[in-house]
């Protein structure tokens, strides 16, 4: 299996690769079109701000590739956040592939959330095996509104979308390579779709 990290400049990428290669995948490390469209399987990692990120889409020609990928892509963190219309972040246009918003917690929450919280309401093979309730570990300041695609829900101060699918792309606020057992768990999944 040809497995590509997308290496746009903002990624927690390493951590993302040594989980895979737990796994037994060798995932490689691109930016290159041709390499990424050959893949069969993406991840769209993401860490940092929305509008510098969607700068260095832009600049290598990332930001038109990735909306038109057919095979499975795995946004992660600030990628599925980019995956969305547009982040409040930055006020920053993302890629329209999920049809919802991201907007930044409110004051009456600790900002970041920061530290492992519970995903619930799961509705896709992403989560199979995963049981509701399951503890995943977030780091963000931002959040998706739920939207008729989300396929997880985290409760911090407000209730939101953890989780979001739309075709071929998935998109998850946690990290699931630093969630333990269960985190390890959705990469597999990811891997068998």
């Amino acid at each position: 299996m040809k497995l590509v990290i997308i290496n746009y400049g903002a990624g927690n990428i390493k951590s993302i690769q040594f989980a895979f290669k737990r796994l037994g995948v060798d995932a490689i490390l691109s930016n290159n079109p041709d390499e990424i469209v050959a893949a069969d399987k993406i991840i769209f990692p993401g860490v940092g701000e929305a509008s510098t990120a969607m700068n260095m889409l832009k600049e290598s020609g990332l930001d038109v590739l990735i909306p038109t990928l057919k095979q499975p892509v795995l946004g992660i963190c600030l990628g599925m956040q980019l995956l969305c219309n547009s982040t409040e972040e930055g006020n920053t246009k993302g890629l329209g592939v999920f049809d919802t918003v991201v907007k930044r917690f409110s004051n009456h929450v600790k900002v970041p959330q920061m530290g492992w919280n519970v995903i619930k309401d799961l509705k896709s093979d992403l989560f199979e095996g995963i049981k509701e309730g399951e503890y995943m570990y977030l780091v963000h300041s931002y959040y998706a509104e739920h939207c008729p695609q989300t396929i997880a829900k985290t409760d911090y101060g407000i209730n939101y979308a953890s989780a979001l699918q739309h075709d071929n792309f998935y998109g998850v606020q946690f990290h699931p390579e630093k969630s333990s057992v269960a985190g390890e768990n959705i990469l597999k999944n990811f891997l068998k779709l």
